[in-house]
């Protein structure tokens, strides 16, 4: 279960915002549905996530490409699958 503290909880919403309304969006209906399971683990994954470039991240998201070199592990495959489901 997620060991996330309120600031760390905040911390993670506030990395999360983006530049384009459509990554915000699904990132904050993520974290809606998610946040309150996380793992440590997830939140490393949200965090490399959260280093693309906006178009990038989208692109992943909106499945027009799949995670490739250092994003493409199990946990960030299962992290995009959730996010693009919802």
């Amino acid at each position: 279960m997620s060991s996330l503290t309120e600031l760390d909880r905040t911390r993670l919403r506030w990395r999360a915002r983006r530049g384009l309304l459509e990554n915000d969006l699904i990132i904050t209906r993520y974290l809606d549905a998610y946040e309150t399971q996380l793992t440590d683990d997830d939140v490393d994954a949200l965090t490399r996530l959260f280093e693309l470039g906006d178009n990038d991240l989208l692109d992943l998201l909106l499945a027009r490409k799949e995670p490739e070199g250092a994003l493409d592990t199990p946990q960030l495959r299962l992290i995009i699958k959730k996010m693009r489901e919802l």
